[in-house]
């Protein structure tokens, strides 16, 4: 990050939209607010760039010029910066500037939401393994399977790249050849879940992201994008224990 002229405290706390100054003053007297793993004190100044501020544990991302955008990703769009087969990318649905990158990704065929940002903590938190921030998502598959093959789901089933396991399942309907099913899986590897039905013989139709953590919004349409709020941030670093 890059460091600032120091700042008062509660003047850092309201730029980041926790709180109003006194608000925020009141947070800090209340002993609720660390600065660098330290209790904070009112007056105190910090660099927005470079010091951590949290309240009651959480991350309060404050360094200058942090966007956190949501967008449900279409089908047929790339999930990166850019694409060599000048194909439309994540970065098209989006505002130009500030640069953001995607958090993860969904592969071609597969929709739903999605987070673009220029804060490399969340991102890290959010796509590194060993923090187990949850994705849900809403899966389509040929076929109806049974009590059997959900429960493999979640024993694990054996890929080329190790073993894939989601961390719940369940059938939410079934017409015909056809069932919908819900998944809940800790890690994002390439097409896993495609790859997961797969290998238990069944073709996946249709696949959406429905959740990020504790972050839904069923409102947002295809190829539409939002800010996060920043209640709505504090909720993904909570969910990642940063």
């Amino acid at each position: 990050m890059v460091s600032e002229e120091p700042q008062r405290l509660q003047k850092v706390m309201a730029r980041a939209g926790l709180a109003s100054r006194r608000a925020s003053e009141v947070l800090i007297t209340e002993g609720r607010v660390t600065v660098n793993g330290q209790p904070a004190r009112l007056g105190m100044r910090v660099d927005p760039g470079a010091d951590e501020v949290r309240v009651d544990g959480v991350v309060v991302p404050t360094a200058p010029g942090l966007v956190h955008y949501l967008i449900n990703k279409p089908r047929g769009v790339v999930s990166t910066a850019s694409d060599p087969e000048g194909r439309r990318t994540v970065l098209d649905l989006v505002p130009v500037e500030p640069r953001v990158f995607p958090v993860g990704r969904l592969d071609l065929d597969s929709a739903g939401l999605l987070i673009l940002t220029n804060d490399g903590t969340l991102t890290h938190a959010l796509t590194h393994p060993s923090f187990e921030v949850t994705k849900t998502y809403r899966v389509l598959v040929a076929g109806v399977p049974g009590p059997d093959v959900l429960r493999q789901l979640t024993d694990g089933v054996e890929l080329d790249d190790g073993l894939a396991r989601a961390r719940e399942v369940r059938l939410i309907d079934s017409r015909g050849d056809t069932a919908m099913l819900e998944l809940v899986l800790a890690e994002g590897r390439n097409r896993e879940i495609r790859r997961m039905f797969e290998s238990l013989g069944f073709d996946v139709r249709e696949l959406f992201r429905t959740a990020i953590g504790p972050l839904r919004d069923a409102r947002l349409r295809s190829g539409e994008w939002r800010s996060l709020t920043l209640e709505e941030i504090r909720s993904l670093y909570e969910a990642a224990g940063v």
